[in-house]
């Protein structure tokens, strides 16, 4: 069982930056893809971004300019860096570990463990 920390949400004025981290409490880190989902209210959850361990990535489009996924194996953690954020960004991020994945995948159902979520709310 991987249990996932996640922290760093919270409120931003539009145009502003946040980072998010994601601990993992496995020493097996190096092996996961680790990516981040978000889900605003209404919609369901969607794929922001992700990295594998040998830190190949991959992004939503619309994040793809403004959002950096990085990793550090040997801490167990993996960080989002979002830049020029809009209202529209607003949501639920959670962490999540796909393992003994051969490549990224963008979908919710492949992926093993998740986080409780961290919230981020851009205001305009």
């Amino acid at each position: 069982q991987v249990r996932l920390v996640e922290s760093g949400g919270g409120l931003v004025q539009a145009g502003g930056s946040l980072t998010l981290a994601c601990v993992a409490s496995e020493q097996t880190f190096t092996r996961y893809i680790m990516a981040w989902f978000r889900q605003a209210p209404g919609k369901g959850r969607e794929f922001v971004a992700a990295i594998s361990g040998s830190g190949n990535t991959a992004y939503a489009n619309s994040v793809e300019d403004r959002f950096s996924i990085s990793r550090h194996n040997t801490k167990h953690t993996a960080w989002l860096q979002m830049h020029s954020l809009n209202p529209e960004d607003t949501a639920v991020y959670y962490c999540a570990v796909d393992d003994y994945a051969a490549r990224i995948s963008y979908s919710v159902e492949k992926y093993d463990y998740w986080g409780q979520g961290t919230q981020v709310t851009v205001s305009s």
